[in-house]
């Protein structure tokens, strides 16, 4: 069970506690909640996404999905889902589909979906399929401190 290095420098440089749950490889994030026995209104979810300008991280819980029409009007910019190869070049160290929602670690941006703005805890992908990273709402926040914080998903059906 390891999380990815630029996290885990990141996060140890910041000096945020934090603990580890592993769980068995999962596809989807939902079937990672349910895999590691988190809510899954507290499992931030990582989407890149890219524009003219670049790249920006929109997290949302595992039970939300990006409303990206909404997410471009917020952001004021065309928007459209990162390739594979634009994520694997990003984040270098993690595996496809779990990449963390530390976008400070890997030098981009984020835009944080309100709904995990208050949680008390959250917990995320440490950068492959079988382990998450747990820590306090409020050591998330800190972590976050430069996103943006606005409403752009909408609860899975």
């Amino acid at each position: 069970m390891t999380i990815a290095k630029k996290l885990q420098d990141y996060i140890d440089s910041e000096g945020v506690t934090y603990d580890t749950v592993a769980h068995h490889r999962t596809a989807t994030s939902s079937q990672t909640a349910e895999a590691a026995h988190v809510p899954g209104n507290r499992l931030a979810k990582s989407v890149v996404v890219h524009h003219e300008m670049g790249y920006v991280l929109a997290v949302v819980p595992a039970t939300h999905r990006v409303e990206l029409s909404t997410l471009q009007d917020v952001m004021n910019r065309r928007l459209g889902l990162a390739s594979e190869d634009e994520v694997s070049s990003l984040f270098s160290d993690c595996e496809i589909g779990a990449v963390p929602p530390i976008g400070s670690a890997y030098g981009v941006p984020v835009i944080l979906d309100e709904s995990l703005d208050k949680a008390s805890d959250v917990y995320f992908e440490g950068g492959d399929h079988r382990t998450l990273v747990h820590m306090s709402g409020a050591n998330f926040r800190n972590l976050m401190r430069n996103a943006q914080v606005a409403r752009f998903s909408h609860p899975a059906a």
